[in-house]
């Protein structure tokens, strides 16, 4: 082989491994709800915009909202996750329902805590301000901020 054809070869590589890891990070997470909030314990904060249609006016009026403080919501370690009940295998759907308490009718933003419990639940769009008050408030997230994270 010629030392053109190495590096084409070297390029194509290259650009289909940058491809690749690009196509996964943009993919949703394929995780079942349950699963996604177990491996997101002691290591995130999740926020969960759940609405009947992907459509829904005050999802997309929260995504609005959402996407003014994106370093807002990395500082505080948050990953957000919409949620369309019909989109949801039957076990994703009852662990919404049944475990969490979320309607699949209205909208619901649930906020859960690196311990994984519910710290705030609402049922209309909630102001990143709002949100980063409540998440400031908790004693892991002062530890956090004095610089003193646990793991």
């Amino acid at each position: 082989m010629t030392r053109s054809t190495l590096r084409g070869l070297l390029i194509l590589c290259s650009l289909f491994t940058l491809s690749a890891v690009v196509r996964a990070q943009s993919l949703p997470d394929q995780r079942s709800l349950a699963a996604l909030l177990k491996a997101s314990r002691w290591q995130k904060r999740v926020l969960l915009l759940c609405a009947p249609t992907a459509d829904s006016p005050a999802l997309l009026r929260q995504r609005q909202l959402l996407a003014a403080d994106r370093a807002g919501l990395e500082a505080r370690e948050l990953l957000v996750r919409e949620i369309v009940p019909a989109t949801l295998s039957a076990a994703d759907r009852e662990y919404l329902t049944q475990t969490l308490r979320v309607s699949t009718t209205g909208f619901t933003v649930l906020l859960l805590g690196k311990d994984g419990g519910v710290k705030r639940r609402e049922t209309e769009p909630v102001a990143p301000s709002s949100l980063f008050a409540t998440i400031d408030a908790m004693p892991m997230r002062q530890r956090e901020m004095q610089g003193s994270k646990p793991r």
